[in-house]
């Protein structure tokens, strides 16, 4: 309970209008948990630099592909990377700039500390 003796109700009520809906909040809650693994974080940051197969992903992360495939299924799932094919070959990246911002702006706070 909080002991303030003064309830701001402006402010209260307009962040309560401004709130989004609980349901596009789980959404982003859910979509931060995806950055909460580290592997996902390295693969995430290659394709930050460049479109790459789960081949070369598994050789820079010294991981099996099958490991790679698993969390790149995970982070297309969540709309993070997008993938084409040519010929036999399927090459990742990161779905649109959003990604990129939001991996940029997370690099960024993290060498600002």
């Amino acid at each position: 309970m909080c002991n303030c003796i003064v309830i701001h109700e402006d402010i209260v009520a307009k962040v309560k209008e401004k709130m989004p809906k609980d349901e596009l909040l789980y959404d982003l809650a859910e979509l931060f948990k995806v950055f909460g693994d580290s592997t996902r974080i390295k693969i995430l940051y290659a394709l930050f630099e460049e479109e790459m197969c789960v081949c070369d992903i598994a050789a820079l992360l010294g991981m099996t592909q099958s490991a790679i495939s698993h969390q790149l299924r995970i982070l297309k799932t969540s709309g993070l990377v997008k993938y084409r094919k040519e010929g036999k070959v399927v090459y990742y990246s990161l779905d649109d700039d959003h990604v990129k911002n939001i991996f940029a702006q997370g690099l960024i706070h993290i060498n600002h500390k």
